[in-house]
């Protein structure tokens, strides 16, 4: 049945209409987008999988970043030529489509959930081929991008409002990371720190719906999930957490510099005018380099952390690695792999916090927290970072080890590193992959109705103009007291020259020869001051805070006034949409 038949069903329509109108029905199609989540994560970890068995020659169950070493040295081209094939797709999609693909916390932030399943689908296809032929990459950039896009479609086939939309992308979302871990609460917590960019009751019933249905799913069809045995935690006294807030400030310090790699990898391609087509080749033969040392700088490092954790290697094969990974990821996505950092930062947190661990043991060794509490503290520190969800991190770090003795420990570490990152960088990962785009979101919350609402489509057109050369008694003689409150001036070219106010003329009290002989530009107001059509409510507001005015011309480009918009209308036009916001965020309907 075709989309146009489906809309024109009796039932569909019914169907729709009760989504529309009952917040309640959220939570059963929720529940269905994560069905679809958990299905896309187990399909791309099976595929990603089959690709590293079929590439690497992997005995079946093995994960190719737990290597000790590559089976034959010229498998380190792989990385490379996954590389070219990740380069022809960059070329392709260039020369069809021109537009980049937006995330979902993008999508959130400024379109009100709407995503393209199309180019969600390059995405997630890109960041397949980047994570299987063994790029440093993780692959939730690609079933998070697959999930949300499903939610935005059903969102737009339901003809569901914008804070609707918005809550069924974050709820894609949730499913998604909650499957990829086997851990419903981390799933429902990334979806409102990250997709959603706050919490609102509305939201959870729909989020953990999801988040629960994905896991489920993911579960029954088999998907090799993320997880880590810790063992029983000595109870943690206060000076135990001491270490703790420490390894958060290293840990989110780590995350800055992980992210400020991946910018300066970007940046020195940028200065070798190599096209962008060809970077992925390059960034393919360094990884396959540092690969030759040790396979475990090789896709997201799922393998390599629990192999590191369990066999407990020497301290400086540790650091070695550590700093491998570093370099293998920045590497990875500042030449033009597709995939996230989520994994990668589990990963150099918990052999960061392996090797913080030695350090405490040596300095003060009456801690009771062992290397897998602190590697474990660790993982959330430098996640959090480079994620920007401080509960989703936490959560995660509870789900996975199964143990609430940490509970204080982690989110400590959390929380620090978290505060340190957002006042000395600002971004996540995702959001400052954006403010280097330039746009100037640091949040998935909702700002795209503020974009909207621009100053073109509130400024009224019927403008009264002047030339400035006009004597104040013809400006009188043409205006009479009480028919309007100010006209605009105009040159002899027709470009603004300011506003005049009436009450000014005729509060002139001259003689009839006087105003005769004197032009109304002594009455001139606001020529410095101005508004575009592009602008929106929040930057015409300062503009009418700057110029201590109560109407402003809107002007072209070419200084042509196009018309008149108040300061009244425009905070009650603001205030009606930041009401409309309230609603959504409420569930009022």
């Amino acid at each position: 049945m075709s989309l146009d038949a489906l809309r024109a069903n009796r039932s569909w329509r019914l169907l729709k209409a009760a989504v529309q109108r009952r917040a309640v029905f959220l939570i059963p199609t929720a529940a269905l987008i994560g069905i679809v989540a958990g299905a896309v994560v187990a399909a791309t970890t099976y595929s990603a999988r089959a690709l590293h068995r079929l590439l690497f020659a992997l005995p079946e169950g093995e994960r190719l970043s737990a290597q000790a070493a590559l089976l034959d040295p010229r498998m380190a081209l792989i990385p490379a030529l996954g590389g070219v094939l990740v380069g022809l797709s960059i070329f392709f999609v260039r020369r069809f489509r021109s537009r980049p693909p937006v995330d979902p916390i993008e999508a959130n932030a400024l379109h009100g959930g709407r995503m393209s399943f199309r180019e969600s689908v390059i995405l997630a296809a890109q960041t397949l081929v980047s994570n299987g032929f063994g790029a440093s990459v993780g692959l939730e950039a690609g079933y998070t991008q697959i999930s949300a896009a499903v939610a935005s479609w059903a969102g737009r086939v339901l003809e569901l409002r914008r804070g609707d939309v918005r809550i069924l992308v974050a709820s894609g979302a949730a499913g998604a990371v909650a499957a990829a871990f086997d851990a419903p609460l981390t799933g429902a917590f990334y979806a409102f720190e990250l997709i959603l960019g706050t919490y609102t009751i509305a939201a959870v019933a729909p989020m953990m719906a999801a988040a629960l249905a994905a896991t489920l799913t993911a579960n029954w069809l088999g998907a090799v999930q993320f997880s880590i045995t810790i063992g029983e935690v000595e109870t943690l006294q206060a000076a135990d957490y001491v270490p703790f807030l420490l390894l958060g400030l290293v840990g989110g310090g780590a995350a800055i510099l992980l992210m400020r790699l991946v910018t300066l990898v970007d940046w020195l391609y940028g200065r070798t005018g190599l096209r962008t087509e060809f970077r992925p080749l390059l960034g393919g033969l360094a990884v396959g380099a540092m690969a030759l040392v040790t396979p475990q700088v090789l896709s997201s490092g799922n393998g390599a952390l629990y192999f590191d954790l369990t066999a407990e290697p020497a301290l400086s094969i540790i650091a070695g690695v550590l700093l491998l990974k570093v370099m293998s990821a920045a590497i990875s996505l500042g030449s033009g792999f597709r995939g996230g950092l989520f994994f990668a930062s589990l990963f150099v947190g918990g052999l960061l916090g392996t090797l913080f661990s030695a350090l405490v043991a040596f300095v003060a060794p009456s801690v009771a927290a062992g290397p897998l509490e602190t590697a474990l503290v660790g993982m959330t520190a430098v996640a959090t970072g480079v994620v920007g969800g401080p509960l989703t991190m936490t959560f995660l770090a509870l789900e996975v080890s199964g143990d609430l003795a940490l509970a204080g420990g982690v989110l400590a570490a959390a929380i620090v590193a978290s505060v340190l990152v957002r006042e000395t960088f600002g971004y996540s990962f995702s959001t400052w992959r954006l403010h280097l785009r330039g746009e100037t979101i640091r949040s998935a919350q909702d700002v795209g109705w503020i974009r909207s609402l621009t100053v073109g489509s509130m400024m009224r057109t019927d403008v009264r103009t002047v030339p400035v050369d006009t004597s104040i008694a013809e400006l009188k003689a043409a205006f009479p007291l009480g028919s309007t409150s100010r006209v605009v001036a105009v040159d002899g070219e027709g470009r603004y020259a300011g506003i005049v106010l009436l009450a000014d003329a005729y509060g002139e009290r001259e003689d009839p020869e006087a105003e005769s002989q004197t032009d109304i530009g002594t009455l001139l107001k606001f020529s410095d001051e101005w508004l575009s059509q592009a602008m929106n409510a929040r930057t015409a507001a300062g503009a009418f805070q700057r110029a201590n005015a109560e109407e402003l011309a809107v002007l072209d480009r070419d200084n042509r006034v196009v018309g008149l918009l108040t300061e009244g209308f425009l905070l009650r036009r603001y205030a009606e949409e930041l009401e409309k916001v309230r609603r959504d965020l409420s569930g009022e309907r």
